[in-house]
């Protein structure tokens, strides 16, 4: 008696290759190794090709967004620098004529107070 390979149902084995019923046979595995390995080599040349081509509008993005961060930097340290002066400066004011800065004071609390009815 022949021995078949049989499932846990008992039904025999119908082999490799054949898949699942109704399905189309998967063929022999070589052929199939070698398309898929030609699709996988494909898949692969075409992002390098990609990516080379990429790199370079890459690059400059990042070096354009480099120049812009460190324009901002400056900038903002160039108008903190503006602020400082500024407030030092009106310090050294109302330090030498208190009496005009507390009439100054005075007249824009009653202009604001007079604007705000």
């Amino acid at each position: 008696m022949a021995s078949t390979p049989e499932d846990s149902f008992g039904a025999a084995d119908p082999g490799p290759g054949t898949g699942t019923p109704g399905a189309a046979p998967l063929g022999n595995g070589a052929g199939s190794d070698e398309l898929l390995q030609r699709v996988v080599q494909g898949a692969h040349e075409t992002i390098d090709r990609l990516a080379e081509r990429a790199a370079p509008h890459v690059h400059r993005l990042q070096g354009g967004v480099h120049d812009a961060s460190e324009k901002l930097h400056a900038k903002a340290d160039a108008l903190r620098e503006t602020g400082h002066e500024w407030t030092d400066d009106l310090r050294d004011t109302v330090r030498e004529h208190p009496i005009a800065a507390i009439a100054t004071a005075l007249a824009v609390g009653m202009l604001v107070a007079r604007l705000a009815r």
